[in-house]
């Protein structure tokens, strides 16, 4: 279920908690990996303003690791948000190499938009040391 991988990733402190609730309000925005009827990776686009679009919620589940889940999911959002026509993609990570690998740059989370980045951050337990590692792609 996607709802126990999320909830995994969150409990480890890699990525915010999300409500069973706010997924479902949310679950045409993602993007879901599945084997055998079974969901092994889970990722959501998130827009932002007509200019950008953050990656949420990217999961794969630890028997998957190494396959490419992961980067098939990021490319999915990518192909999303050419389609929408928005320029710039965000994801807020500790995963930079996977990132870079998917064709990210780090950039300085002080010159985002903060109103628009931050709002789900005030639920985090890190906000006041956020650790988290701000990347955009220009996909337009």
């Amino acid at each position: 279920m996607m709802y126990d991988l999320i909830r995994s990733y969150a409990e480890e402190g890699k990525l915010l908690h999300r409500t069973l609730s706010s997924i479902y309000e949310h679950l045409p925005c993602f993007f879901v990996a599945e084997q055998k009827g079974h969901v092994i990776g889970t990722v959501s686009l998130h827009i932002l303003d007509k200019d950008l679009a953050e990656v949420r919620s990217l999961t794969v589940s630890s028997q998957h690791f190494g396959l490419g889940i992961g980067k098939s999911l990021v490319c999915a959002v990518i192909n999303e948000t050419k389609a929408l026509g928005v320029q710039t993609l965000l994801s807020l990570t500790y995963q930079v190499d996977f990132f870079k690998k998917c064709g990210f740059q780090l950039v300085d989370k002080e010159k985002l938009p903060m109103p628009k980045i931050w709002k789900d951050c005030l639920h985090c337990s890190k906000f006041s040391s956020c650790d988290e590692h701000a990347m955009t792609v220009h996909v337009l």
